[in-house]
């Protein structure tokens, strides 16, 4: 089980990480209704494969890997952790405002979004790229053991 729980593991982040990258293209340029209705998928996809990147992740941790007491002493996992969890919570800002462009896209319209608000998004889009990097630097580390506080 352990070799599947490591493969939708894997799985799950690639698909976090081209999610976000489709949004971050998408919103780098005017908006249109297409680019609308893609970037409105992308998220769906970038919040799907996080909720299951976290799940199997814990999963790994406690049942199929090392253990909890190994991931939990070792900074390099507390610091990708951690990562996660403030790229997740960051990620509620642009999610809100791309929920909040459904109703003009069913109506087939482009939402309304000003040049500000954009440009923030794609600031905030960038961000979230920065710290995925931060998270392979934390996991490359962690295979390799560094960071064991044991």
């Amino acid at each position: 089980m352990s070799p599947l729980f490591a493969f939708l593991h894997h799985l799950s982040a690639f698909t976090l990480v081209a999610a976000l990258a489709v949004e971050f293209a998408l919103v780098r340029d005017d908006l249109t209704l297409g680019s609308a209705r893609k970037v409105l998928i992308a998220d769906a996809v970038y919040g799907a494969s996080a909720a299951i990147l976290i799940v199997v992740g814990f999963l790994r941790v406690f049942y199929f890997e090392k253990g909890a007491t190994y991931y939990f002493h070792t900074w390099t996992f507390i610091a990708k952790l951690s990562l996660f969890i403030i790229i997740g919570l960051v990620s509620i800002i642009p999610t809100i405002a791309f929920l909040s462009w459904r109703k003009a896209v069913k109506q087939g319209q482009v939402p309304s979004v000003d040049a500000q608000k954009m440009r923030s998004l794609r600031s905030i889009i960038h961000l979230e790229l920065a710290g995925v990097v931060l998270i392979l630097l934390m996991a490359a580390l962690m295979a390799k053991g560094v960071g064991l506080m044991l």
